[in-house]
């Protein structure tokens, strides 16, 4: 399996991966599988250099500087098993023994840094059953390697059908309202819809500089980065989803992003009353997420074979962008009656929210001005304005599309995948 070629081997670093390994920032993703039987550790090897290695050059490489300041990937040779890592717990223990371990593994890579002479990722192999999973599988990869697309693209392509190992995974169609519509064909193409709302651009430009004030969601402390972490999961059901997304007429995403968006307000507002805060309108201040959204101009999944073609539609790389979103606030304050609400609000509202804002211009005017940004001051100067936009909001909302079928690697079936971003000055 040969995804790229040897001219390949020394590229410039580009600036979104320069901004991501910085003095000021160090971002990372955590991609982990949950395993229903225990991993046989003796395959890591083999399963590293025949799958994983080969999917792109930086897997292989360094990020180094030349005399100018100018990065590059450095090729260079690859000692796996410095890659990878199984620890070793108290043997015969309970179940909740195992799933306090495993959550404090997870919190303790998330603080440690890579090496600056080995290329950016490693893996953990987790033998022990916790309430979740029989074991599990943790990819600690680097945002410098490439955004949440490429780099769980890349996990996925080293998984196989659980029920067809010599299938292919085949995945859902992934198209948002402003593709089904007809009217725009990108994300950002159309120019008489991206323009036509000057007043929202301003609006919205404006709103990359606010910053959030202090809530149960968010200390707004400095070096929360550097705290121990807790990683927690929730499953909601797809079939509720669609139903919701059917009767509304909006995405998945609106869904999900509205969910969250309920959640996170019933969330503050009983912080608020349960410290006895004397302000109890904490709960229904102002907070703002940053929601990620994919630039590439097609939707849907690709493989990897395709992302690192030459002029590919879906090429690998960082190619994403944030949208300041408002969380809607609960009707009628924060000491609103639970029994009162309308969830469907809430994803009506993130509905409405997103799809303004997708076709404002404040992309380009954002991305134009960290150009001139990196042109004159350099992209540590870039860097720290991307870390002050993550730490003046109160959370970052971001997923990708999985397969249709179960997944499995190296004949060990998956239970569950899931990812998240760490390294970020946000508190969620």
């Amino acid at each position: 399996m040969e995804y790229y070629s040897d001219h390949e081997s020394d590229m410039p670093v580009s600036p979104n991966a320069q901004y991501f390994n910085s003095s000021v920032l160090s971002l990372c993703i955590l991609g982990v599988l949950e395993l229903e039987i225990p991993f046989d550790d003796s395959q890591s090897v083999t399963l590293l250099k025949n799958l994983f290695l080969p999917i792109n050059p930086r897997f292989s490489s360094i990020m180094v500087g030349d005399r100018n300041g100018v990065q590059k990937w450095k090729r260079v040779d690859v000692k796996l098993e410095d890659h990878i890592n199984v620890p070793t717990f108290p043997a015969g223990m309970s179940l909740d023994f195992y799933d306090k371990y495993f959550n404090d593994y997870l919190s303790n890579i998330s603080l440690e840094k890579f090496p600056k002479n080995k290329p950016l990722w490693e893996v953990h192999v987790l033998k022990y059953p916790t309430s979740n999973a029989a074991g599990h599988i943790i990819f600690k990869l680097h945002h410098a390697l490439g955004d949440g697309y490429s780099l769980m693209g890349a996990l996925l392509s080293c998984l196989q059908r659980a029920d067809n190992p010599s299938l292919p995974l085949t995945f859902p169609s992934c198209e948002s309202s402003s593709r089904r519509d007809g009217k725009n064909n990108g994300l950002f193409r159309g120019s008489g819809r991206v323009f036509a709302g000057v007043a929202d651009t301003v609006m919205d430009f404006g709103s990359t500089f606010v910053k959030d004030g202090r809530t149960p969601i968010r200390s707004g402390e400095d070096g929360v980065e550097f705290r121990p972490n807790v990683i927690t999961t929730v499953t909601f059901s797809l079939d509720r989803i669609k139903q919701i997304k059917a009767r509304l007429g909006v995405t998945i995403n609106d869904v999900i992003t509205g969910v969250i968006f309920l959640g996170t307000r019933l969330y503050m507002q009983q912080s608020s009353s349960t410290k006895n805060d004397h302000n109890e309108q904490q709960g229904n201040t102002n907070a703002t997420a940053l929601v990620l959204l994919n630039t590439r101009a097609l939707g849907g999944y690709k493989t990897i074979g395709e992302m690192v073609k030459p002029k590919s539609e879906m090429p690998w790389g960082n190619h994403f962008t944030f949208l300041h979103v408002s969380i809607p606030k609960l009707t009628g304050g924060a000491t609103d009656d639970h029994a009162n609400l309308n969830p469907l609000r809430f994803v009506k509202e993130a509905h409405g929210i997103i799809k303004r804002k997708r076709n404002s211009a404040v992309v380009y005017l954002t991305g134009w001005m960290l150009e001139i940004l990196r042109k004159f001051r350099g992209p540590e100067v870039v860097a720290r304005y991307f870390y002050n936009t993550m730490k003046n909001s109160s959370l970052a909302l971001s997923n990708l599309i999985g397969p249709v079928e179960k997944m499995a690697l190296a004949n060990h079936p998956i239970k569950g995948l899931y990812f998240t971003v760490i390294g970020t000055p946000e508190d969620d």
